[in-house]
């Protein structure tokens, strides 16, 4: 019994640290594309609303993308279960892609909102910390270090190629 705990403790951890890696991957790129739309007057003037919200209607705002994905990720299963498997993934990648995008922006225009509430101030820090030492215990296994190793002979290789 205990083997079998061991198993999905850890297959939980590797399946929640691979979501991790990937917003944390995404996280700030995708910010950062997002906030290249702000050179728009239309999407400026969105974004400064946002910026201005209350700490109840940037809560809203912040998770308001999360309910409204839950469809797509709905359909795209719904998609798996008959059969359109590529379909399937490409709209549930898509979703997650252009859901991390939207978030990351949304947080950062809305962190200064959502901090004045005292359990976001209380939660954030918290699960900050939390992810980072999660993130830390990745890096640090084999798994993560021959990946790293890979992705370095591959660069060294792309670059010798070019030339």
């Amino acid at each position: 019994m205990q083997a079998v705990r061991r198993f999905f403790q850890r297959l939980f951890f590797f399946l929640f640290a691979a979501l991790l890696l990937f917003e944390e991957w995404g996280w700030e790129p995708l910010a950062a594309l997002f906030a290249r739309l702000a050179r728009l007057p239309l999407w400026a003037t969105l974004e400064r609303r946002v910026a201005g919200l209350s700490p109840r209607m940037a809560l809203l705002a912040f998770g308001l993308p999360v309910l409204t994905l839950l469809p797509v990720k709905l359909l795209a299963l719904y998609l798996f279960g008959k059969g359109h498997t590529v379909l399937g993934l490409v709209l549930l990648l898509s979703a997650k892609i252009g859901g991390t995008a939207i978030m990351a922006r949304l947080f950062q225009l809305t962190q200064p909102a959502l901090m004045q509430l005292a359990w976001f101030a209380w939660v954030y820090p918290r699960w900050k910390a939390w992810k980072d030492a999660v993130l830390v215990e990745v890096r640090r296994s084999s798994v993560w270090r021959s990946a790293q190793s890979m992705k370095q002979s591959v660069k060294l290789w792309w670059k010798r190629w070019q030339r």
